[in-house]
């Protein structure tokens, strides 16, 4: 379970302002939520806090129990490598590896053997359809595709929480409903719990509920 509780988030400098005020909020494995709202509401920073990048001034992030925003910085790291899964607005794909080591990377990273990650990386291609792409290169790729490599590399390592910022904002509608469609089906699957920020309300309409981040308050849409 995902556990926000009365999150509280001011920037300084010389315009000071809380960027989010008392925001709470509890989901449960397979849920799949939108949060929308105007750009500079705080969406990413809200991610960025429930991903522990960062911490509030005051509040709790919990996940599976555990208090992310009580952890020092290495754990928080280790957390978000074996237990979080993003996928980008940017794709964030490295050019320098083909879409069968990006879509491992992270499994590498938490430790599994070359042999099972590469193994358990084409399933996920798979599953988004990409099999017959795996020795092909980010740069060959279509916006699509790409995302569709982002999606598999966040979900190869079946993650408790996959986190979605703007996923859609650089691809046309149908790549769009294709990639949101993957990424709902998998947290399905995989009994994640994903959350979705975006601008689009077409792409908020395939999560389960919707939610408004206004003037640093969550709000059910």
């Amino acid at each position: 379970m995902l556990s926000l509780s009365h999150l509280h988030k001011t920037y300084s400098g010389p315009a000071q302002r809380a960027i989010l005020q008392d925001v709470s909020l509890e989901l449960v494995p397979g849920d799949f939520i939108a949060i929308v709202g105007d750009s500079g509401c705080g969406k990413s920073t809200l991610l960025n806090l429930i991903a522990g990048l960062d911490l509030p001034d005051s509040g709790s992030v919990r996940l599976q129990n555990r208090e992310i925003t009580a952890l020092d910085d290495n754990t928080r790291t280790r957390i978000r490598r074996r237990d979080i899964g993003f996928v980008f607005q940017a794709f964030l794909l490295l050019p320098y590896l083909t879409v069968l080591d990006n879509a491992a990377l992270t499994l590498k990273l938490n430790g599994i053997t070359h042999r099972e990650a590469q193994h358990k990386a084409q399933a996920a291609l798979s599953a988004v359809g990409l099999s017959e792409l795996i020795h092909r290169f980010p740069g060959t790729l279509s916006g699509g595709e790409s995302q569709r490599v982002a999606v598999a590399r966040a979900l190869a390592h079946e993650p408790k929480l996959v986190l979605a910022d703007e996923p859609t904002g650089n691809l046309d509608t149908e790549s769009a409903d294709v990639v949101l469609q993957l990424l709902r089906d998998r947290v399905k699957a995989q009994r994640s719990i994903g959350i979705l920020v975006t601008h689009s309300s077409d792409a908020a309409a395939t999560a389960d509920r919707i939610y408004r981040l206004h003037r640093g308050t969550l709000h059910a849409a």
